[in-house]
């Protein structure tokens, strides 16, 4: 469902609201508008436009990038000279329709909006949905923000969808020390998550059942009194409502005369765990893995080759290397360290040659908050693993020196 997105009064003079639907609206209006210009001067050849989300995969930038816009031939020389074309220059026609545009690399340019409250809304709007994708079996645990977004916004639990929601209550249940079991998401037998509590007497079963409703949706007895048929038939000493709503009386009076064994949980008590959830999550990422374990990791993937030792090129008319060690991996995260470039050799200027990855006292120097940090694992076609920080793109070193230029 939709909700208003409200802009806080301390920034900016007016208080102005905006749907997704209207900010969707304004993507599209700008993206129609800018395709229309090109077409009428046949320079929509291999264009189109991404968002930045789907094109960068990471945490979204301030102001934000409205959209992006990725071409070539032709109209890339148009973009950055504004030359050749009739009528007013590109960067005019953008601006008169609110937006401005940066040349990121030469065939990729970033969009943002002028008006200070709209890329408020804007950066609010694309924060959320990098939080939405975040959420997933394993990822959570590297990322504090997931939690804390909705600490601070509690009302946006109930926009998450369904299946979104099971997964973040199985993984702040997780975070909370429990072990957990989520179910299918459908045809589940109205048990949505199962996690058990370790007992003087043995593992403590609780049953979930969790319903992401709209807040003036009440949670009605029929569906408590269903939690608690399925603990008889299950034999779980426990059970657990959670929604993003709120009970009516008969509800509540059932769960009470049941006595302990079934709590309702409603919103404020999701906020709570997730800011439990927050604390718990180091933020400087380095602490998670013990310089031992490094200098370990440093001493076993030297001598050769090694999948542990990443390798990713980056620059617009220059190639430069980047090296990273990986400290930890799950099947959606990793934790990364960088590792200190050695060149092997130049052309006697330090401005081309190649280089290779440090193992040795200067690599342990990284081992700190400022290089070590998290990005999302992907398992590509033919197997390939890619780590994605956000800006560089990440895969197994070959263990061959890397060239470089620095020539632009």
């Amino acid at each position: 469902m939709l909700s208003n997105i409200t802009l806080p009064s301390n920034t900016y003079s007016m208080n102005v609201s905006y749907t997704d639907t209207q900010l969707l609206q304004e993507v599209s209006r700008l993206e129609t508008a800018i395709r229309k210009w090109a077409e009428e001067r046949d320079l929509w050849l291999d264009s189109g436009f991404k968002d930045f989300l789907q094109h960068v995969g990471g945490e979204p930038d301030s102001p934000a990038v409205v959209t992006v816009l990725y071409t070539g031939g032709d109209l890339t020389r148009v973009l950055d000279e504004d030359l050749g074309v009739e009528g007013p220059p590109f960067h005019e026609f953008v601006a008169s329709l609110g937006f401005f545009c940066e040349n990121q690399n030469g065939y990729t340019y970033y969009f943002y909006a002028n008006d200070e409250a709209l890329n408020a809304a804007f950066e609010s709007y694309f924060h959320w949905q990098w939080v939405c994708s975040l959420i997933q079996p394993d990822a959570g645990d590297v990322y504090e923000e997931l939690y804390a977004h909705f600490v601070a916004n509690p009302d946006h639990f109930h926009r998450l969808k369904p299946r979104a929601f099971e997964i973040l209550l199985s993984r702040v249940f997780q975070n909370q020390g429990f072990t957990t079991e989520l179910g299918p998401g459908s045809g589940d037998g109205g048990v949505d998550i199962r996690f058990w509590q370790r007992g003087p007497l043995g593992d403590v079963l609780t049953l979930v059942q969790a319903k992401r409703y709209a807040p003036h949706r009440k949670i009605e007895l029929d569906a408590v009194a269903a939690l608690r048929g399925v603990m008889a038939v299950e034999e779980a000493p426990k059970g657990m409502f959670v929604t993003t709503s709120t009970y009516l009386p008969s509800a509540r009076r059932f769960a009470a005369r049941a006595g302990n064994v079934i709590e309702l949980a409603t919103t404020a008590d999701i906020a709570q765990w997730c800011a439990t959830a927050t604390n718990g999550i180091v933020k400087d990422k380095s602490s998670l893995v013990s310089r031992e374990n490094v200098s370990r990791l440093l001493h076993q993937v030297s001598p050769a080759a090694d999948p542990r030792v990443l390798h990713a090129t980056w620059g617009y008319n220059m190639t430069h290397n980047k090296f990273a060690l990986i400290l930890k991996e799950t099947k959606h995260a990793a934790l990364l360290m960088s590792l200190p470039l050695r060149t092997v050799n130049h052309d006697g200027y330090g401005q081309r040659g190649t280089q290779v990855p440090s193992f040795g006292e200067d690599a342990i120097g990284h081992h700190c908050a400022e290089t070590v940090w998290r990005a999302t694992r992907k398992v590509y076609e033919g197997g390939r693993v890619g780590y994605w920080d956000g800006r560089h793109l990440y895969s197994a070193w070959d263990g061959k020196p890397a060239s470089f230029d620095y020539m632009d």
